[in-house]
């Protein structure tokens, strides 16, 4: 194992300001897309994005059927989904109904093209 440090021969102070100033600018963005993120992460929530993607809604007892789950695990996961704003609900009678918002779209839908290029089988 190498013992890599750095040694700095002179700061570029301007450049330090600038990024300093760029990170506090974009905070609110960077807290946003972290959470985003996170709850896209785990692998149930994100195949639950891309079903609701690619069939644009569908009711926790299709969605239970598809990842052979129980409805209350997979209502746990819709429902951090909904608190994060990445999906909205629509009851109909008795039947609510899951869809992706438009929040968040245009972060998801490249990750979710991938599926159709194939790009990633490799990675």
């Amino acid at each position: 194992m190498s013992n890599k440090s750095c040694i700095r021969v002179f700061a570029d102070v301007n450049q330090i300001k600038k990024c300093k100033k760029d990170i506090l600018t974009n905070q609110k963005q960077f807290k946003n897309l972290s959470n985003v993120l996170g709850l896209a992460g785990n692998e149930v929530r994100f195949k639950i994005i891309y079903l609701l993607h690619k069939e644009g809604k569908m009711c926790p007892c299709d969605l239970s059927d598809v990842l052979e789950m129980t409805v209350p695990a997979v209502s746990q996961h819709l429902k951090k989904l909904r608190e994060g704003g990445l999906i909205e609900d629509n009851k109909v009678a008795q039947t609510v109904f899951y869809s992706l918002s438009d929040r968040y779209n245009e972060l998801l839908l490249p990750v979710l093209k991938l599926f159709k290029s194939k790009s990633f089988d490799n990675a």
